[in-house]
């Protein structure tokens, strides 16, 4: 997926995720926080707080539409400015590695045991930098440190985007796309606002597509397709997003159903340097 400086999720707003939009006239201008957008005769709510696009996001390229469900999914899963002041997250990514994250020194932490790997990655410099630990011996060849790097960066970016998505709808390079509406929940037999996400010369494959399905009434994302080329027809994969969860101040899922489980995550304000300095 993307670098860490994509990712650049208090819930004193989780509880009224389920109220009623406010009435709102519609707008052809792009979002504004605090202002509301009409999206097929239902209105939008729009945090009190902005949602600033990241620089290089396709702002031009992309529609009103997506950008005012955009800013809803933010603010229904606890809002920018939670999401901006959570530092440390941990979470394990399909039971194969445990990844924490210091956001705010742009540092991470990947174990994966099945290996007997430690990462340690720091982007603090403008670049990628750091230690590799493999079978109990630190890495100090150049080449070999640089290709072990590079292969936990990519690891770090895909795991996080499963993670946190709904807070990446407008990074750089990314354009949004209102998609319609669908029917995604058999239960609630509500329908889902769609928007299509695309790339532009960032991240590992900036030729994926996602296709996100958002509840209308909590705006949570309740089903993902991921589509390996923009103009694919049919997804490679589709899983559900569930088991929504206040970790600190923002909501998160963890599971995508079947052996797609992302387990062990916490939010936490505090953390040992040491986690991310000592093997």
């Amino acid at each position: 997926m993307h670098t860490i400086r994509l990712f650049t999720l208090a819930l004193a707003i989780l509880f009224v995720a389920c109220e009623a939009a406010p009435e709102a006239a519609a707008t052809d201008n792009a979002p504004q926080p605090g202002k509301s957008i009409t999206v097929a005769n239902k209105v939008l709510p729009a945090g009190n707080e902005p949602n600033p696009h990241a620089e290089g996001f396709n702002l031009k390229g992309s529609d009103n539409l997506a950008l005012g469900i955009a800013d809803s999914i933010v603010k229904y899963h606890g809002g920018r400015k939670a999401w901006d002041d959570t530092r440390f997250l941990e979470w394990n990514f399909f039971g194969a590695r445990s990844l924490t994250w210091d956001k705010d020194k742009s540092r991470v932490r990947i174990d994966q045991p099945s290996k007997n790997m430690v990462y340690l990655l720091d982007y603090s410099d403008e670049k990628l930098t750091g230690r590799v630990r493999k079978l109990g011996d630190e890495i100090t060849n150049t080449d070999s440190l640089s290709m072990y790097l590079n292969q936990a960066n990519s690891m770090f970016n895909n795991d996080a985007f499963w993670l946190v998505h709904q807070f990446k709808l407008k990074d750089n390079g990314v354009t949004l796309k209102y998609g319609g509406e669908a029917r995604t929940d058999p239960q609630a037999q509500r329908p889902s606002f769609i928007i299509d996400q695309t790339f532009a010369g960032v991240g590992n494959t900036p030729d994926n597509r996602y296709r996100l399905f958002v509840d209308k009434v909590t705006f949570r994302i309740n089903t993902w397709q991921f589509f390996p080329r923009a103009e694919d027809t049919e997804p490679a994969i589709e899983t559900p997003w569930s088991g929504y969860l206040p970790y600190g101040d923002i909501m998160l899922s963890g599971d995508r159903g079947g052996r797609f489980q992302l387990t062990g995550i916490s939010a936490k304000k505090q953390m040992n340097e040491r986690v991310f300095t000592e093997f």
